[in-house]
């Protein structure tokens, strides 16, 4: 088999491979608060509040809850200019470890 064609069918093999680009919507959270519901730790007077405390407090990472799932954000800082708000994530889902490798966070009203 000449090198060219395997070269190019292995690199068709790895695009064909790599995860797809979606979007998620949900809230920025904190992994000790999964559910979105801050009122059992409560380490601050805002949802935001809390989840930034948690996260620099006790090293809980940032998380997207959509209502039924949690997904780590790979981005904390950019996650944590969101937190404790409704956003649109775009990126792509590691379903072994359910991680967003971030590729950009938008605010929702």
């Amino acid at each position: 088999m000449p090198r060219n064609l395997l070269a190019a069918i292995i690199g068709v093999a790895l695009l064909s491979a790599a995860p797809a680009t979606q979007t998620f919507s949900g809230v920025v959270t904190d992994d000790n608060c999964v559910n979105g519901d801050h009122a059992q730790m409560r380490m601050g007077d805002t949802d935001r509040e809390c989840a930034v405390a948690c996260n620099n407090s006790h090293g809980s990472p940032y998380v997207l809850f959509d209502g039924t799932s949690a997904y780590t954000l790979s981005d904390q800082k950019l996650a944590e200019t969101f937190a404790g708000g409704k956003v649109t994530v775009v990126g792509t889902l590691d379903a072994k470890t359910h991680t967003i490798q971030v590729s950009s966070i938008t605010a929702r009203k």
